[in-house]
């Protein structure tokens, strides 16, 4: 208990103020979730989806380098990863047939998560080789391990991406703090430790409910986003709750906790981003680039506006793509 009093007394004001919005944020999402599943699932997607995106495209433009040096290798296998990967997927339900059967879905999953862990492999192998610090020696042990589960149960391996990925938020902004602000390292784990306790309360409130009521079609692709055809002995209720509120925190760290403690400056100034600093061309692209995701952020809104449940769809598919840009990033902050 001392050493907590002692962190909560060293903590600059930015530092109690940017705590308690995570607290004050998580706690809200932990009761909607918990109250209104479905209507908090389709307000925080409208809400945040597409300037979520955008504020983590602003943040991985001011960590990349300038220029890419000894890692041009690692950038250009991470972007074929991505954009590959990305149409691959996009592809699966075009690939099957209309009534296919089950395993055959299963077939062409297990396949794509197989190449997704081949790709994260050699992305560790690849880093580790340009920096001595990071053993990678593991990670094809691992890699192969990995592989032959998701042979076994390829579905399993899809639905922990689903709930996995909301967390990689948190490691970022940790591995931030360990840039930026080391001293706030550990107060932060201390509050990490909500999380879990947050999703033992919806547990305990909701594992035993009925089934979310609806069969409309946007109501059932929310629950099966969250699995209820994978988990059939839980409520969807709780997965709905459990998916929301892991999003929503997701949402959170990126709309307004990495803003205020990642960008060195206002997120307009292009001036902390090295690639803009390399010429008046580069600088003129950056902007642009900006300048098309926020267009694309109004361009969502709108279209959420005229069929909601379509433009999820699309969302969620073309979404992929920044999941998958978050595996090369993390691994170069390392």
């Amino acid at each position: 208990m001392s050493s907590i009093a002692e962190q909560i007394h060293r903590a600059s004001p930015q530092g109690v103020v940017i705590a308690v919005v995570m607290i004050v944020v998580a706690a809200l999402a932990l009761v909607l979730a918990g109250w209104i599943p479905v209507v908090f699932s389709i307000a925080t997607v409208f809400l945040f989806a597409g300037p979520h995106n955008w504020f983590e495209a602003r943040y991985i433009l001011g960590r990349l380098p300038a220029r890419t040096g000894k890692l041009f290798g690692f950038f250009a296998f991470s972007f074929l990863g991505i954009v590959g990967l990305t149409l691959a997927f996009a592809l699966i339900p075009s690939y099957l047939r209309v009534g296919a059967e089950t395993a055959d879905f299963a077939t062409a999953y297990a396949i794509w998560n197989t190449a997704f862990l081949l790709w994260i492999a050699a992305l560790v192998q690849m880093r580790g080789n340009t920096n001595p610090r990071f053993d990678a020696g593991w990670v094809w042990p691992v890699a192969f391990l990995l592989i032959a589960g998701n042979w076994m149960m390829p579905f399993a391996f899809s639905m922990a991406v689903v709930y996995l990925h909301p967390c990689m938020a948190l490691v970022i902004l940790d591995r931030e703090l360990a840039k930026s602000r080391p001293t706030w390292r550990p107060a932060y784990h201390l509050l990490l430790l909500l999380l879990p306790v947050g999703v033992a309360i919806l547990w305990i409130r909701l594992h035993a409910s009925p089934s979310l009521p609806g069969t409309d079609p946007l109501t059932v692709a929310i629950t099966s986003h969250a699995g209820d055809w994978f988990f059939t002995r839980i409520s969807n209720h709780f997965l709905v709750a459990l998916h929301t509120f892991l999003e929503m925190v997701h949402y959170g760290i990126w709309v307004l906790v990495i803003p205020l403690i990642g960008m060195r400056s206002a997120p307009w100034r292009l001036r902390t981003i090295p690639a803009s600093r390399r010429s008046d061309g580069w600088k003129r692209g950056v902007a642009a680039l900006l300048i098309i995701g926020l267009m694309i952020v109004f361009i969502l809104w709108a279209c959420f506006l005229v069929d909601y449940g379509t433009t999820r769809y699309i969302y969620f598919l073309a979404a992929l793509l920044h999941v998958l840009a978050e595996v090369p990033f993390l691994l170069r902050v390392l």
